[in-house]
């Protein structure tokens, strides 16, 4: 069975990211973002989402672990920053409904929800500048970077929270990222 942990970044939708990977029949698990990576046993793992950038605990560091990453919010604005990208203020801050405009419809994460899907996100903070290696693969009219993947590094982030009932087909997010762990 996949095993997919999720690192508590402490976000408040951290537990909803557990119970749909339960869901889909993932064996999975929360771990404080203090854990070591020595001590990660898993196919891969989600950075959850969180209030604050400056309390990411070991995060960078799992980024070199040769396991599959999917960063949520929080979670791909770490990666984006630890791996030579920026992250700065959002134009339009707090939580909203967006149209997400997938720009590359063969994207093992998003590809899928091509052409048009609606999210649930926040933008206090966001992606302003990719690390090199990484596309963008969807965008919208709040924010250019919505999502980013690295395919070589298995590395995937959406600013948005698929996890919540307001993100429609957010369950597919974490039905893909299984597939690539099981690959």
């Amino acid at each position: 069975m996949t095993k997919i942990l999720v690192v508590d970044n402490h976000g408040q939708f951290t537990h909803l990211e557990v119970r749909l990977l339960n869901e889909i029949g993932i064996e999975t698990g929360v771990i404080d973002n203090s854990t070591l990576p020595e001590n990660i046993d898993a196919d891969g793992i989600v950075l959850s989402g969180g209030p604050d950038i400056n309390h990411s605990g070991e995060c960078r560091r799992y980024l070199s672990l040769d396991i599959p990453i999917l960063g949520i919010c929080l979670g791909m604005q770490l990666m984006a920053e630890f791996l030579g990208g920026e992250v700065g203020k959002g134009e339009f801050g707090g939580y909203a409904d967006v149209e997400i405009e997938i720009i590359d419809k063969k994207d093992p994460i998003v590809g899928g929800l091509y052409p048009k899907v609606r999210v649930w996100a926040s933008h206090e903070d966001e992606v302003k500048k990719i690390p090199e290696g990484f596309t963008i693969t969807s965008t919208s009219h709040v924010c250019s970077i919505e999502s980013m993947s690295d395919i070589k590094k298995n590395l995937y982030g959406v600013q948005w929270h698929p996890e919540v009932s307001h993100t429609e087909k957010g369950i597919d997010i974490f039905k893909n990222f299984r597939h690539i762990c099981n690959s």
